[in-house]
């Protein structure tokens, strides 16, 4: 009997998908034409694996197909995907006890920054349902930074990497905003 990873339908984009993130693709060459009309058939999910200008990583997420926005007469697919889990040739390692301070000053961080983005602080309880994937696929990340949350195996190492990911963020942002009010003021800050 075949292995299953065998046979998984490997998408190489030049995009990084990770769980929880939804994307939109055009399907326009015929063997992915095929590829997602199985895969639609079967209800079955496909990989999707980033394709650098260094070539194409090992790691990558798997997809589902969470709508078909748009057929055309020539087989062509305008969809709507949902990144998963992660290939998993390598187990991820089990949450440790010791994780919760780092669960806590990322989502603390993160929270900071879509209060800082949009004026409104996320709610604690959706907050608590937010893993590292949860939080990143809100946001808009560096393709090689989502690729490097994919290479992580802990989920530890995923949330201290976003925190740090995110404190650089909303320190670009606020240097941004100091920035703005000088050039309002003809470069002097009252205050």
């Amino acid at each position: 009997m075949a292995d299953p990873i065998e046979r998984f339908p490997l998408f190489p984009l030049g995009l990084v998908l990770i769980p929880h993130e939804l994307v939109p693709l055009h399907i326009f060459e015929e063997r992915y034409k095929l590829m997602i009309g199985e895969c639609l058939d079967q209800e079955s999910e496909f990989g999707i694996v980033w394709l650098s200008d260094d070539g194409l990583k090992e790691i990558g997420c798997s997809a589902r197909v969470s709508k078909v926005l748009e057929r055309f007469e020539d087989g062509r697919l305008n969809i709507l995907i949902e990144g998963t889990t992660p290939f998993q040739p390598l187990e991820d390692d089990l949450q440790a006890p010791d994780d919760e301070p780092a669960i806590a000053a990322a989502r603390k961080r993160y929270a900071d920054l879509v209060a800082e983005v949009t004026d409104e602080r996320p709610e604690p309880g959706e907050l608590a349902k937010l893993d590292a994937y949860g939080m990143a696929a809100t946001l808009d990340v560096a393709l090689d930074a989502k690729q490097m949350l994919l290479e992580l195996r802990s989920e530890r190492d995923r949330l201290e990497q976003l925190e740090g990911l995110f404190a650089e963020a909303l320190g670009r942002i606020r240097h941004a905003e100091r920035a703005a009010e000088r050039a309002q003021g003809n470069g002097s800050l009252k205050g």
